[in-house]
């Protein structure tokens, strides 16, 4: 059924629609993720691999910058805030890198640094993964220009997925928006959104068009907008299924030919911010926000595109009377299936939209996960904020409120973090080894309040090498010296990591005891932050992973059960795991948050099927959060991450 009272045509609507289609616009600088075995170096202004020169050499071990390049680690910075951070923040760290090399105990999965090129481009680069002598990296390159000439494609996804191709869930429907990456694409200038209205879309913009041939049909996909680095088209529904080629021609140069794989169905929910759903009131169009929630029970509507082929809608043309697209479909927030009410085209070629009501025992907190199966394949999985009642969310292990994720009027927000680590990992062998740490960082956002793992007790996210996303600007702040005092150790002050308002400390083995007891964080106080004191305890036991071998072998089309004991009743656990596949260079991961009293949880089949075939690992953690008060930051925050990772493979 379709809802009353939805005007399409309505001014509030369209501009709606226009924000949502064009915020997939990414122009970017050089990206890319990349392989090194041993003794081999690359080169991060061309992405080229080769045994010698380049900007950086892996020996299997360490990483030495080459030439008269330059590097500086960051330390564990973890993928979000990686992708999320502004460019300002690492060319600020381009002044302390030095020729020498990073050690091979600094090069572990999160790990962050920053190259000087030999060009003298500043780049950022991150460890995915390093094990038997082969390290992934994903980096990108700040200030390259995009060649001119003939065109270059690097990339065709889904236009609101950003799915790369090669994962279980990538590949293009027709008549769905899909996103053309590359250089010399277009005439320069900032992209300008198309109407739909009539005549529709255009087949030719600024000079360059599309041809699709698939199985030996020829289709001309109709551009939304177009830019030298990055395109949007619909793919016509007369496309069919199957392996093809997709070509870009610019000013009468075509490019080389680029893979597209033309699939039944693939949703991409479209996000407009960190991975946050575009979704809306069924009724006002309002949009869905960390201070406009959603409610159980609510009718909203959620917007994409990959549903499938609509030959009952135009490809170029905007209808008023727009139809159902019947493919099989669920949708699952917070891991609860929803009741969908209508499902199929907005009106607007290619974008559909999917109304459905919100669970009523749907969990509640500012990151619900949000998933949707198409015959079988799962979307990009998306949050969105659900509270009783509506208005801003609620963070359940923290407490955080949605107007402290978006602070009113665009207040620069200050935080602080203090973390207690213990990392039981898999070693040589079969034995293992136990890391203990602690952490710190005091920092002041413009915008939105980084989560170290956006999702909200009892689901899952799926991440699938993200594209970089809006992150606020963040400023370190002067805090004075910190220090831990544990149940059986005298205080260690933890150190610099470089940049002002972050610290870390390694703490001997026996720092955090089985049986737990009390840890106190206390700092100085500095320009910028009062002085502080703030505990953490942990109960006797800690947490044990009862049943780690079950995640050693992990089937895709079934659900992994983890189980687990002890841990600090009341808190939360992570369940995590990663999945790499050598051959197409892909990254697949999932987070869970779980209570701990559950004492077990299983990680649903649709969220492994977006994993790749591959290997990597998976992790149980226990979050304990206590509380963090000073002057001079907004947001304080205490966590103890207790955790366990062992070996993956994923099939």
């Amino acid at each position: 059924m379709k809802l009353p009272n939805r005007d399409r045509k309505g001014v509030g609507a369209r501009a709606f629609f226009a924000s949502m289609i064009f915020c997939g616009v990414a122009l970017a600088d050089l990206s890319e993720t990349t392989f090194l075995q041993t003794n081999t170096a690359l080169n991060l202004e061309t992405g080229a691999v080769a045994g010698s020169g380049g900007d950086i050499l892996w020996d299997g071990s360490a990483i030495a910058p080459q030439g008269t390049a330059k590097a500086f680690n960051i330390g564990l910075l973890g993928l979000t805030n990686f992708a999320g951070l502004s460019p300002s923040y690492f060319t600020q760290l381009a002044a302390a890198a030095k020729s020498a090399p990073i050690p091979p105990g600094k090069l572990v999965p999160g790990d962050a640094f920053v190259v000087v090129t030999n060009g003298g481009h500043t780049a950022k680069v991150l460890v995915l993964a390093n094990s038997g002598g082969l390290i992934t990296l994903q980096f990108t390159v700040f200030g390259i220009s995009p060649p001119a000439g003939v065109p270059l494609i690097t990339q065709v996804v889904n236009n609101s997925s950003y799915i790369p191709p090669g994962f279980p869930n990538s590949g293009i429907a027709p008549n769905s928006v899909f996103a053309v990456f590359g250089s010399g694409l277009a005439d320069p200038g900032p992209p300008i959104p198309q109407a739909s209205k009539a005549p529709g879309l255009p087949l030719t913009l600024s000079g360059t068009n599309l041809t699709v041939v698939v199985n030996g049909v020829t289709t001309h996909p109709a551009f939304y907008y177009v830019s030298q680095t990055q395109l949007a088209a619909v793919l016509p529904t007369s496309t069919p299924v199957g392996t093809g080629t997709l070509t870009v021609t610019y000013r009468g140069n075509t490019s080389a030919p680029a893979p597209i794989q033309v699939v039944p169905n693939a949703m991409g929910i479209n996000t407009y911010s960190n991975g946050v759903g575009v979704a809306t009131d069924a009724s006002t169009f309002a949009l869905l926000s960390y201070t406009n929630s959603g409610s159980p029970g609510q009718t909203i509507v959620l917007w994409g595109t990959g549903l499938g082929a609509d030959s009952a809608d135009s490809d170029t043309t905007y209808t008023a009377t727009p139809h159902s697209v019947h493919t099989p479909l669920q949708i699952y927030i917070g891991g609860v299936q929803a009741n969908i009410l209508y499902q199929g085209s907005s009106g607007y070629p290619g974008i559909n939209q999917i109304d459905l009501v919100i669970p009523k025992t749907v969990p509640t907190g500012c990151w619900i996960p949000v998933a949707a199966v198409t015959g079988g394949v799962v979307s990009n999985v998306v949050t969105i904020s659900i509270n009783d009642g509506g208005g801003a969310c609620v963070d359940p292990p923290t407490g955080i409120t949605g107007n402290q994720i978006t602070p009113p009027n665009g207040k620069a927000l200050k935080a602080g973090l203090v973390s207690l680590i213990q990392t039981n990992s898999p070693g040589k062998g079969a034995t293992r080894t136990l890391t203990n740490s602690a952490n710190a960082a005091f920092e002041q956002y413009s915008g939105l309040y980084p989560n170290r793992n956006p999702v909200s007790p009892g689901g899952c996210i799926l991440t699938q090498e993200p594209a970089p996303v809006p992150f606020p600007n963040i400023v370190g702040l002067d805090t004075g010296d910190i220090t831990i005092t544990g149940p059986s150790e005298p205080a260690v002050t933890l150190k610099s990591q470089g940049i002002q308002g972050a610290f870390y400390a390694i703490l001997p083995a026996d720092a955090i005891p089985s049986s737990g007891g009390t840890f106190t964080f206390q700092g100085a106080g500095g320009k910028d932050v009062g002085p502080f004191t703030s505990t953490l305890t942990l109960t006797s036991p800690l947490l044990t992973w009862t049943n780690q071998s079950a995640a050693a072998t992990i089937d895709r089309t079934k659900g992994l059960l983890v189980t687990w004991t002890g841990g600090n009743p009341g808190t939360y656990v992570f369940v995590t795991g990663t999945s790499t596949s050598t051959g197409l260079q892909l990254l697949g991961g999932y987070t869970c948050l779980v209570p701990i009293d559950a004492g077990q949880f299983t990680v649903p089949s649709y969220i492994l099927s977006g994993l790749p075939a591959g290997t990597g690992g998976a992790a149980l953690q226990n979050y304990v959060y206590g509380s963090l008060s000073a002057s001079g930051i907004d947001i304080g925050v205490a966590l103890a991450d207790i955790n366990y990772s062992v070996r993956a493979t994923t099939q």
